[in-house]
């Protein structure tokens, strides 16, 4: 079969799409390396030419149809610096701007609140302002050009932060006119927007309008493409993006003669996030507090007497001995299924990991297995080579437990053979067994974890 035109010269990229997050790309045009086009100005010919120039690789999202270049660095360019100008008094501008003008206020009510993202010198907001003069209008823009019509407008010359701001400022509506093209990763800024209003409950419209590619694409022009401009919007790709990040797009239209994309939106409360949001913390919380319950179990085992053998030396093993800090002076025997891992250490407290073995020939009371879920294995394992010992524990929310006699999910149904009458034991003559409650000492009533309520 012959290849279709240009299918050999198509070169799959590993590349995350900054609209969609898709994760392949190919290659769209290799541009060289070219000055800044927007926010340089050069005060002499010499500066001009010699200006710093910077890569221009631009890829393509085979999904959504982006374009963007891979080698944009957000800190070269100096936005706070010099304003992003706008051109905004051609006539047919004028006209585009009159009515997403009457589109924004057809939305708002009387006293609205409106934050707009990277608002320039804030002509919009004026606008805005003058139809509507009982709201309160706030322009984010980290240039200090921002024209406040005596007060009318307030200025944040800062970066908007949409978990700091969106609480304090509570808007009915947001607009990111002409912004989006610069960041490096708008999707996720959109999408921290949106968990930020469905966290604070605070749920708003927005507006955003970036320039369009797909008339560009169909002329073959390229003087789109420049560096300020990390991405480049098509139609499709605003749309994939918007949808990514959970809103309700209402109206997605084409303006100023197909040059300009727009969107207006619903950010709703999405619960989803509040649950797994809140679920994040508490898990957080309860497993610093397991951790140091557990730690102090730990202690009291390592001071019992007891000849203690932990079970795994590497992985999950590894990490329990860590978080719990299993020191090789109070824990030094660590023993592994794996005859590979024996004579390596393991990792951070540098204890020798010896095979499974080890144990015939130097039995312990205690079997501690780091890996909880290989436990059923592992005490298979004890019992098929006549290992030794009187107890075998877990960790389990942050206890010690003993394998056979407490209640854990590690135990699994159809396992009935795993009794521990069956395992081999040997007391050791010179070290006396605590009575059989020393492990659960302290624990018979464990108490529910406290938990503070994560949401502000």
């Amino acid at each position: 079969m012959e290849d279709c035109p240009g299918q050999s010269e198509a070169r799959v990229l590993a590349s995350r799409c900054p609209a969609c997050a898709y994760g392949v790309a190919v290659p769209f045009w290799d541009a060289g390396s070219q000055p800044l086009a927007t926010l340089a100005f050069p005060q002499s010919a010499e500066e001009a030419r010699s200006l710093p120039r910077y890569r221009l690789r631009f890829v393509r999202c085979v999904d959504c149809g982006h374009v963007y270049n891979t080698e944009f660095d957000y800190s070269q360019v100096p936005y706070s610096k010099h304003p992003n100008r706008m051109f905004n008094r051609g006539p047919l501008w004028r006209k585009h701007l009159e009515h997403v003008e009457k589109l924004l206020l057809s939305v708002l009510p009387n006293r609205p609140t409106v934050v707009e993202i990277g608002c320039g010198d804030g002509h919009l907001l004026n606008r805005l302002a003058s139809a509507r003069p009982g709201g309160r209008y706030i322009g984010f823009d980290p240039n200090a050009a921002i024209q406040t019509d005596q007060g009318r407008i307030e200025a944040r010359v800062e970066l908007f932060v949409p978990h700091r701001h969106l609480p304090e400022c509570r808007p009915h509506l947001v607009i990111a006119r002409h912004v989006l093209e610069h960041l490096v990763d708008p999707l996720q800024f959109l999408q921290e927007l949106a968990w930020a209003v469905s966290w604070y409950g605070w749920e708003t419209r927005l507006f955003v309008e970036v320039p369009c590619i797909d008339l560009a694409l169909q002329t073959g022009r390229t003087t789109d493409f420049f560096y300020e401009h990390n991405s480049h919007f098509t139609s499709l790709s605003l749309r994939r993006m918007l949808e990514r990040a959970g809103v309700g797009i209402e109206l997605l239209e084409k303006g100023y003669g197909e040059e300009v994309v727009y969107a207006l939106a619903v950010l709703p409360v999405q619960e989803h996030q509040v649950r797994l949001s809140e679920e994040a913390l508490v898990f957080g919380q309860q497993a610093e507090a397991r951790r140091q319950a557990l730690a102090r179990q730990l202690e009291a085992l390592a001071e019992s007497g007891l000849r203690i053998a932990i079970w795994g030396g590497t992985g999950k093993a590894a990490a329990l001995i860590n978080q719990c800090g299993l020191d090789a002076k109070r824990f030094p025997l660590v023993v592994d299924s794996d005859v590979q891992k024996a004579g390596t250490y393991v990792p951070g407290t540098g204890q020798l990991i010896r095979f499974r073995d080890y144990l015939r020939e130097h039995p312990v009371d205690v079997i501690l297995i780091a890996p909880q879920w290989r436990a059923a294995d592992i005490v298979l394992e004890i019992q098929q080579h006549g290992i030794r010992c009187q107890k075998v524990l877990i960790e389990y929310q942050g206890r010690l437990v003993d394998y056979f006699s407490d209640d854990h999910p590690y135990l699994p149904e159809g396992f009935g053979s795993l009794e521990q009458k069956d395992l081999p034991s040997e007391r050791a003559p010179h070290l006396p067994i605590p009575a059989p409650n020393f492990l659960h000492q302290g624990m018979v009533e464990w108490p529910p974890l406290p938990v503070e309520h994560p949401r502000l």
